[in-house]
């Protein structure tokens, strides 16, 4: 699991530098686990996940159900992944912490009609220069493969400590700004018919104050855009957070880090909370305690199921896996939320990939790195 997890979590500052995908031993690992008991799972169309340890690192997803083939030649970077035979053509999967949990998710009483549809959090400003300033442009657009594969890889993770800094160097003040997040979270508002003005919370607003104050129980769907953390990633910080604005930004007295035990005091009445972050989901060594943490911690307060990322997500294809999701939704309101991730994860694959400014595909988002990086913890029978 390990091997085939490296292209999926690569030290890769450019798109060049993403190894690629390790077709064939994703192969072999589907053969071991799940062609032994096709029969089994076969026919259904959504396969719910009990796994831990390293069968927890992977998205079943990604395994190919059939001997690939020979890449196909594309034009384009990663265009070749588009004739894999993903898990992910013929089946949708949501994963659960235990079989009991599942049975539990599914004997809560539906919540509130009076609910509005939306709330999202992202864009938060990590220091007083960054309220300052204008937002980033987006990334410019290679037109040949050379200057595509040197197109830098904008992934939602927190700067490492530079060697000799020491355990806990790196603060809040050091976080990247993630101004594609805002983007994100009003795409989803008006997905959901949802009145930006009232509902998105950016900048400032998006602060630790404001979410531990505001009643978040009146509202279906909530979405975090921002950095994920887990114990050890920023100084001092000892269990998992996400990241917000800092208060020397936004005022108050808290520390800016929305924290396990400070989630675990919300009181929420959610179909779904969206973690668009990085490593909310991952599943091995410290990113054990992200899941088990926020992701407890958020199905505690009152969620019924999550949407959270197993590692760190490139910023772009996030935006659309996100938002597409919940045009999906809005297509097909009864359709189960683990077959509207699943028409998303498709519409990647399949689509145009990075579009730039004059309309042209750059780079296509078939590689696993760029679809899979999200998993539905729930029940995703369940519909919208």
């Amino acid at each position: 699991m390990a091997l085939i997890r490296g292209a999926l979590e690569p030290n890769a500052a450019t798109l060049g530098d993403i190894p690629p995908f390790d077709v064939e031993t994703a192969f072999d690992a589907y053969q071991q686990l799940l062609q032994p008991v096709a029969d089994g799972w076969k026919s259904a169309a959504n396969l719910v996940v009990v796994a831990h340890g390293p069968l927890g690192w992977l998205p079943l997803t990604v395994l190919p159900t059939r001997t690939p083939g020979p890449a196909a030649a594309g034009e384009m970077l990663f265009a070749g992944y588009r004739t894999v035979p993903w898990l992910v053509r013929d089946h949708a999967v949501s994963r659960v912490p235990s079989v009991s949990a599942l049975a539990l998710l599914r004997k809560l009483p539906p919540g509130k009609a009076e609910r509005k549809p939306f709330a999202g959090f992202g864009d938060p400003f990590f220091n007083a220069s960054q309220k300052g300033a204008p937002s980033p442009g987006t990334r410019p657009a290679g037109t040949g493969d050379v200057k595509t594969r040197g197109m830098v890889l904008a992934r939602r993770a927190a700067p490492m400590a530079s060697p000799g800094d020491g355990a806990g160097a790196i603060k809040l003040d050091a976080l990247p700004r993630l101004p594609d997040t805002a983007d994100e979270i009003r795409g989803i508002a008006l997905a959901l018919n949802a009145d930006p003005s009232q509902t998105l919370f950016t900048g400032e607003k998006a602060s630790e104050g404001f979410v531990k104050k505001a009643d978040l129980s009146g509202f279906k769907v909530l979405a975090f855009a921002t950095h994920g953390l887990v114990p050890g990633e920023l100084e001092g910080l000892q269990e998992p957070a996400l990241a917000l604005s800092s208060p020397e930004v936004a005022g108050g007295g808290e520390d800016g880090l929305l924290t396990m035990s400070e989630i675990l005091a919300l009181r929420l009445d959610a179909d779904r909370v969206i973690l668009s972050a990085c490593n909310t989901g991952a599943a091995n060594g410290a990113g054990a305690e992200a899941v088990s943490g926020l992701g407890r911690a958020f199905f505690y307060a009152g969620t019924r199921s999550l949407l959270v990322s197993n590692w760190p997500v490139e910023s772009a294809s996030a935006r659309k896996l996100t938002t597409e999701l919940f045009r999906v939704h809005a297509a097909e309101p009864t359709l189960p939320r683990a077959q509207a991730l699943r028409k998303s994860m498709l519409s990647l694959i399949d689509g145009p990939g990075l579009v730039d400014d004059g309309g042209k595909s750059v780079f296509s988002y078939a590689h696993p790195l760029f679809w899979a990086p999200f998993s539905l913890i729930g029940d995703g029978g369940a519909g919208s």
